[in-house]
């Protein structure tokens, strides 16, 4: 059980970390979107501003994902779960977590796959007018991915440990 709170304290916190730096993207993102407002009216309007959001948004979501799982701010049906114990939310949670586990797996498997593509065949580019490289997107969403597949094998750990009956390590702060 120790390499299990090891796991657990070392994932936390690094998504936790991330998941600080990230949610400060919105900031980016508004900025990109004022200068698009701005310059449409009073310039010539700017080609990149709207794949330049698109890719902001993309980061600040993936990267921000992890986070919100850590700290308990997913969707869940709370019409019947709301009322559960602890340990049935956990034993319900180590069932469900597998379907999310998969899933990421095969969103990783095709990022890698496509993030691939764009490096061998000399660069992927955008066939907007503004033809940006997409493998800086292509590696934050691999890499957003791989922090929500750990992320979720922690709460996994997490939902072990609660159905022990064990004390599970509380949100870094």
């Amino acid at each position: 059980m120790t390499v299990l709170r090891r796991y657990i304290a070392v994932v936390d916190r690094i998504n936790h970390a991330i998941g600080r730096v990230a949610m400060y993207g919105i900031f980016a993102l508004m900025a990109v979107l004022l200068w698009s407002s701005v310059s449409k009216v009073f310039f010539s309007p700017s080609m990149w501003t709207l794949e330049m959001a698109q890719f902001i948004m993309v980061g600040y979501y993936i990267l921000g994902g992890p986070y919100s799982i850590q700290m308990g701010s997913n969707v869940r049906m709370d019409l019947l779960y709301g009322e559960w114990s602890p340990r049935r939310k956990a034993a319900v949670d180590i069932v469900t977590v597998f379907f999310l586990i998969f899933y990421l797996g095969v969103l990783l498997w095709g990022g890698i796959d496509s993030t691939n593509y764009s490096f061998k065949y000399g660069g992927e580019r955008s066939p907007t007018a503004w033809r940006p490289y997409l493998w800086p997107i292509k590696v934050t969403m691999c890499f957003g991915i791989t922090l929500m597949l750990l992320q979720a094998v922690s709460e996994l750990f997490k939902d072990i440990l609660r159905l022990r009956g064990e004390e599970v390590p509380a949100h870094v702060v």
